[in-house]
């Protein structure tokens, strides 16, 4: 996982019932890309036409919400801060690291006319150069390549992966992506809304207000849930792989959800979004794209050793893993643990910096403290085949961590549903 590329999204749901920007209101200039013929046409079951890049396809609803992108952008040391409209981005120095934050706005909306007319759409709204710089149309036109290309890659597309409908300039700049709807909510939603949910049985428990075997049966569900979920993920990102892209920002808010319900997991569908820094692994492109929005991950794969083409595509593939990895212990953890307990970015440095990666010494942490009882129980599935998959996952050597075939092969995903 890139390790400058970290996204979080915040719903809003009290946002207001319209917005001013209106379909007939934008004026629709260029997205400025080349695509090649095969990337014009997406194919996913009866999806089968050009993206729609006419804002007048489209009408827009309410805003839900924002989305905001952290990334490694530069080693330089002059910090900057812009607030523009209600949009932000800015420049953090951590030591002698810039980071810098570019945030977007969600709308909901709908396919106004065409033969997908009535389609329910999400809209991600990305800055223009004046507020977000040149990067926001680098990340804004990077995610419609990547969806574009893989949408057009294959005959049948991952169901894991959420689908691109279009998009269009205004005329300020603001580049406007349209996904099919495919559900709000996000992995780190459901985290949260798991703990929160844990923390007020057991109050009602102590209360003696609670049946305690109504516990039992609702762990087996949450597991359930988990595992179905990490499936998805999984097979979304190995999809992808196979079809020379990297993720390259995965984590709890970059996997949409239909539900977040325990009991309809047999109804999930996870969907992996964001795909602003999605790199082109295929030889040629390592060849000439050392820079731009994927410049990081390669100096981070030289300082790993890795220098051919060969092995900055290994790295980029074990980097994905490493994220994904990141992500399942956020989801063998936080749905697990009450309230406050825990966070993803907590866990992170505890695994990385307390704990060196040594998932060994950490079981023995978590397993000495009640609170992380139920999260350890999870992960000794199997025989601890949990703590196996995540050490594999975690590997501080990129060149011994699985690919996500052979992550999804894995014996706990078995082991935690007996």
């Amino acid at each position: 996982m890139a390790a400058g590329c970290i996204t979080t999204c915040t719903l809003s749901p009290h946002s207001p019932s319209s917005v001013t920007h209106t379909p007939s209101s934008v004026i629709i200039k260029s997205f400025n890309l080349k695509f090649q013929q095969n990337e014009k046409t997406a194919t996913h079951g009866r999806y089968r036409a050009s993206l729609i890049m006419n804002p007048e396809s489209f009408e827009v609803g309410r805003l839900i919400g924002s989305y905001g992108f952290m990334n490694v952008t530069s080693y330089d040391t002059s910090p900057q801060l812009q607030d523009v409209g209600g949009l932000k981005f800015q420049d953090v120095r951590e030591g002698d690291v810039q980071i810098r934050s570019l945030f977007c706005r969600l709308y909901e909306g709908r396919v106004a006319q065409g033969p997908r007319k009535g389609t329910p759409i999400i809209f991600k709204v990305y800055p223009g150069k004046q507020i977000g710089g040149l990067e926001a149309d680098m990340m804004a036109s990077n995610e419609l390549k990547s969806h574009a290309f893989l949408q057009s890659c294959s005959p049948s597309i991952s169901k894991n992966i959420q689908i691109l409908l279009g998009g269009f300039e205004t005329k300020t700049g603001e580049q406007w992506l349209a996904f099919r709807n495919d559900g709000k909510y996000s992995a780190a939603d459901y985290a949260k809304a798991s703990s929160e949910k844990l923390s007020k049985n057991r109050a009602l428990v102590e209360q003696k207000s609670w049946n305690p075997f109504e516990e039992e049966s609702n762990m087996k569900r949450k597991r359930f849930f988990i595992i179905k979920l990490l499936q998805g993920v999984l097979s979304g990102l190995a999809y992808m792989h196979d079809n020379e892209r990297l993720h390259q920002s995965l984590g709890p808010s970059s996997v949409v959800l239909n539900t977040m319900v325990d009991k309809d997991a047999a109804y999930l569908v996870p969907r992996l979004r964001d795909l602003a820094f999605s790199v082109d692994i295929r030889f040629s492109s390592l060849e000439e794209n050392a820079y731009g929005l994927s410049e990081g991950l390669w100096r981070r794969a030289r300082s790993s050793g890795a220098y051919t083409t060969m092995e900055k595509r290994a790295f980029g593939i074990a980097d994905d893993i490493y994220g994904a990895g990141l992500l399942f212990a956020t989801l063998a953890f936080i749905p697990f643990c009450e309230a406050g307990i825990v966070d993803s970015l907590s866990l992170q440095r505890l695994l990385e910096t307390t704990f060196k990666l040594d998932l060994a010494a950490t079981r023995e942490y978590c397993l000495a403290d009640d609170r992380f009882l139920d999260a350890v129980k999870f992960l000794d599935s199997g025989d601890g085949a949990g703590w196996e998959l995540l050490q594999m996952m975690l590997n501080p050597d990129f060149r011994n961590r699985p690919i996500a075939e052979a992550v999804l092969k894995h014996r706990f995903f078995a082991a935690a549903l007996l």
